[in-house]
């Protein structure tokens, strides 16, 4: 048994009965505690500030404007002449300067997947209605290289439009397509809501069964997985986080959590990227439509097919002469420290 008398400065004051090792090892503990001598104000912290002036710093956070962690500046400018993007290939197609070299439909609460060969155009159109998808990328020659939604959240923002990028992962790190044109354009609501986030990752299976303890096979994890495996050649590892295409979401204000609203996507909007390297992309008709029902409703959402369309570049030389050529592999060589 154990008792303890008042504290008073620089000692504690025990009185011990002990009758088992244990008591005599819980004695020796508390002494040595005892012995520990209260530091003063000018002796706190080694040599750093006292704790009387230390500055608040719950304070000096909330006082502090935001720091955007990447100064976009200092990230690799896109290869080419200025008007390249903002100009020729965003109007490509119109101008009838590229040739659709390839076309499919991606069915409702399916996956299907494309190439496109460096310096080509791909579309996700909305063809028949309201409609979501969840897609990714990998570098054709090497799936080990995909798009990192995080790397690309933390230089862009949390939603993606014209002239932004799609950067691969680790140790790669450079940009795999650009945004060429958005058609929504809906830049952010009074909600802080955006559209084509890289917040959420895509619903899947194992978290529906959390909700629901049922098997659901077309989750947008499901079907990606589907395409990779049965068609690609690749394995569930290899699905990674997506770029939210067509999908409108932010975080509540008062309880941060990450939300969604209808799609603002009509008939003929569609999103277009060029590739800066020879990519396979691959996409998901999300189960949940427009995503005006919340993941694990007993609702049923009304789920339509979405459009895909390839384009090459009738002149097969004007990124060439225009500066411009594929994204190369990270030039980071420190191995990290070690030898």
């Amino acid at each position: 048994v154990l008792y303890c008398t008042r504290t008073v400065p620089n000692s504690i004051h025990l009185l011990l009965e002990t009758r088992t090792p244990l008591h005599r090892r819980t004695r020796t503990a508390m002494a040595k505690v005892a012995k520990k001598p209260r530091l003063s104000d000018k002796e706190e912290g080694d040599g750093e500030e006292p704790a009387s002036k230390m500055i608040d710093r719950r304070e000096l956070a909330r006082r502090t404007k935001p720091i955007p962690c990447y100064r976009t500046e200092q990230i690799p400018p896109k290869y080419g002449t200025p008007d390249l993007y903002d100009k020729y290939l965003r109007t490509a197609v119109a101008d009838g300067n590229a040739t659709l070299v390839e076309e499919l439909e991606i069915p409702p609460r399916d996956a299907k997947s494309w190439k496109v060969p460096a310096g080509c155009l791909w579309r996700i159109v909305c063809t028949h209605g309201p409609q979501v998808a969840d897609m990714n990328c990998w570098n054709l020659h090497n799936p080990k290289e995909k798009f990192y939604s995080s790397k690309t959240r933390q230089i862009h923002a949390t939603h993606l439009s014209r002239g932004d990028r799609l950067w691969s992962g680790f140790p790669h790190l450079r940009p795999m397509a650009t945004i060429v044109e958005d058609t929504i354009d809906y830049g952010f609501d009074d909600d802080g809501a955006g559209v084509h986030d890289v917040i959420g990752s895509r619903c899947d299976p194992y978290t529906n069964y959390h909700m629901t303890k049922q098997n659901f096979n077309h989750c947008c994890h499901s079907n990606l997985t589907r395409q990779a495996v049965m068609v690609d050649g690749l394995q569930e590892q290899d699905v990674h986080d997506v770029l939210n295409v067509f999908m409108c979401t932010g975080f509540t204000k008062d309880t941060h959590q990450y939300f969604t609203k209808p799609s603002p996507v009509q008939v003929g909007d569609y999103i277009e990227f060029m590739a800066e390297i020879d990519l396979l992309v691959s996409a998901s008709t999300c189960p949940q439509g427009d995503v005006s029902i919340a993941c694990g409703s007993s609702e049923e959402p009304t789920v339509f097919p979405l459009g895909v369309q390839v384009y090459r570049l009738k002149d097969d030389e004007y990124l060439k002469e225009n500066e411009w050529k594929p994204s190369p592999v990270n030039g980071y060589s420190g191995n990290h420290g070690m030898k």
